[in-house]
């Protein structure tokens, strides 16, 4: 994408990867949310392509309700499309009864094998806050124009969302023969792809 002259952001929620040390049990959704948004709003972003990956899907929706103007697509990467007054634990998605929920092993994802020690090794826990928080959506995200879903088909995961999006025409959607992680197995396809909805 930057070879195209793109500008990325990949921000790093707070609690996870090298914002580890600063996780805790208050740490939710709402904090990711947060994230994201100054993100957006201290850079000074506008037309932005905001791309959520699996759990990600409940932070850009969430974002979408602060920040919709200053988003052009917004791109869900088999990932959880949220309705009002749900959780990630109540959309199916795994919520441990501790205060951190470990991560799922990257096989379990699908992920591709000479890949999978890699991606195991990036992963931390996660406070289950952010799995049982339940969001509060008007649906700004129905209302931005371009809207897309990337479903990695050989994950089933996400089957159904994917069907669910299709029915309203306003969604494109796409899938992609790979595991879970589609920026992992199949990064030169995602960026055609996200090209098409810049």
């Amino acid at each position: 994408l930057t070879a195209q002259g793109h500008r990325v952001f990949a921000p790093t929620l707070t609690g996870v990867c090298e914002r580890s040390h600063l996780d805790s049990p208050s740490v939710d959704l709402s904090t990711q949310i947060h994230d994201v948004v100054n993100e957006i709003r201290w850079k000074d972003l506008e037309n932005v392509v905001l791309v959520g990956h699996s759990y990600g899907g409940m932070v850009i929706s969430g974002v979408a309700e602060q920040v919709t103007s200053k988003i052009a697509s917004i791109v869900y990467l088999d990932a959880f499309v949220p309705a009002d007054g749900l959780s990630l634990g109540d959309l199916g998605g795994k919520v441990d009864a501790s205060p951190f929920t470990p991560p799922i092993p990257a096989a379990r994802f699908a992920i591709n094998e000479a890949d999978r020690a890699w991606v195991d090794s990036k992963m931390t826990p996660q406070s289950t806050a952010c799995f049982t928080e339940k969001i509060k959506l008007t649906g700004a995200y129905q209302r931005i124009a371009r809207k897309a879903y990337i479903r990695a088909k050989n994950f089933a995961g996400f089957a159904t969302t994917l069907e669910r999006i299709r029915s309203d025409a306003t969604w494109k959607t796409y899938t992609v023969d790979c595991g879970h992680d589609v920026m992992i197995d199949k990064p030169d396809e995602l960026t055609n792809i996200l090209l098409e909805l810049i």
